[in-house]
């Protein structure tokens, strides 16, 4: 019964970070590029994580894939605001100098 919890996260979270891959590769510009990767990326590497912290069940490691999800978490949005906005000002600098 545990196997067939840990291989639904561990495949859940292959498929969000699957559908993460081909948003950016798909997408049309860098806005909707990074929603992608933020939001998709996130929950796929945490369902993985969680997926390996079922499996081996120590109280170090489900601590650290705990931390792991929280950095994940509090991280991302900002690395991806970060580029949503180099992005604008890029823009904003090359319709200037046209």
């Amino acid at each position: 019964m545990i196997n067939i919890i840990i291989s639904v996260f561990l495949l859940l979270g292959g498929f969000f970070a699957l559908i993460a891959a081909i948003g950016v590769i798909r997408l049309p510009d860098v806005l909707t590029r990074m929603h992608a990767s933020t939001k998709a990326g996130v929950l796929g590497s945490s369902l993985i994580l969680i997926g390996g912290a079922i499996y081996l069940q120590e109280t170090e490691v489900t601590a650290r894939v705990i931390a792991t999800i929280v950095f994940l978490m509090l991280t991302s949005p900002i690395g991806a605001h970060m580029i949503g906005r180099a992005s604008v000002r890029d823009l904003k600098s090359k319709r200037s100098s046209s």
